[in-house]
């Protein structure tokens, strides 16, 4: 959960897919981090919101078909790529005031515990790791899309989820006062996650 980032290409990552466990009745899947991003927003002044995104997600997610609650879901987040289309912000969200990318380049997510809900989504509950701290945190998730092949051959689904975290339980604390009484940086962060999955051939 805490050990070094490890950037991988494509091809490693299809590399790792092709060796990951599965038991009879589950499908393995490994995350794209060329089709996957992981969005966040959060108020700005008190009035408006900001949007951006990290482009680094990498991971793996296993889904029993029989048996949901044994699923488990893997993801790593390269915290050195956020992106809120603002050089100088961007440098900021890096810097220690927030993400330390310097100490911490990873956020990570693993899964403890899933559940599916009654309208068919998935309730997957975790350890997140941000800025080094541990918490639980609790994603809303689709289930994976009907898998298609693409130009290439390889088999891809697709998952969407959501979740919203307080950054002041990661030690993300930095803020500054406003002359009204609010501040420039609300505490609450809402998270997306979008994954594109590659499903290894022997998980067909």
């Amino acid at each position: 959960m805490n050990g070094p980032l490890t950037k991988v290409g494509i091809v490693a990552g299809l590399a790792a897919a092709l060796v990951l466990p599965a038991s009879a009745g589950t499908t393995a899947y490994q995350i794209d981090p060329r089709h996957s991003s992981a969005g966040f927003g959060v108020t700005h002044l008190m009035i408006s919101t900001v949007r951006g995104e990290f482009h680094g997600v990498t991971g793996t997610v296993v889904v029993d078909d029989s048996d949901v609650s044994k699923s488990s879901v893997n993801v790593t987040i390269d915290a050195t790529t956020v992106d809120t289309r603002e050089p100088d912000r961007d440098k900021h969200l890096k810097s220690e005031a927030f993400f330390d990318v310097a100490k911490y380049p990873a956020i990570t997510f693993q899964s403890t515990k899933v559940e599916r809900n009654n309208d068919g989504t998935l309730k997957v509950t975790g350890d997140l790791t941000i800025r080094g701290v541990t918490k639980t945190a609790t994603l809303t998730a689709t289930l994976p899309k009907a898998p298609i092949k693409d130009p290439w051959g390889l088999q891809r689904t697709a998952v969407s989820a959501s979740t919203k975290i307080n950054r002041q339980d990661f030690g993300v604390a930095w803020n500054q006062k406003l002359d009204s009484g609010g501040m420039v940086v609300g505490d609450d962060v809402n998270i997306t996650l979008d994954v594109e999955m590659i499903i290894p051939p022997q998980s067909k």
